[in-house]
């Protein structure tokens, strides 16, 4: 017999969606970076593109993705247009995931393309 599957509990797929958004956020290492330099501090595009040393399209790419992604704001400021972090649980949640992952190393990372 085949098994029977029940629907989540209300709210998971919710759950699921943002966490999926999330992890493709941290699949790219520009992205990473990108929030790691906006938990620092806001930031303009341009400043980012040089600090980040990438081209200012490329960086608009990445900066859009973690838009849509629910990741990052803009806030007008004059002419321009800075970016930063959508709140400030989002600046502790990614250092507590960078804290547990130094803690723990996976045995199959320099064999297995896992970590």
């Amino acid at each position: 017999m085949g098994r029977t599957y029940s629907s989540p509990p209300a709210g998971t797929q919710t759950v699921i969606d943002v966490l999926a958004r999330f992890g493709r956020a941290l699949a790219d290492p520009i992205r990473c970076r990108i929030l790691l330099a906006l938990r620092q501090a806001p930031a303009y595009p341009a400043d980012l593109a040089d600090a980040l040393g990438v081209s200012r399209t490329r960086l608009s790419n990445h900066l859009a993705c973690l838009r849509d992604c629910g990741l990052v704001v803009t806030v007008p400021d004059g002419l321009r247009t800075r970016y930063e972090l959508a709140g400030p649980r989002l600046g502790h949640a990614l250092a507590a995931v960078v804290a547990v992952a130094s803690d723990q190393t996976c045995p199959d990372a320099a064999t297995k393309d896992c970590c």
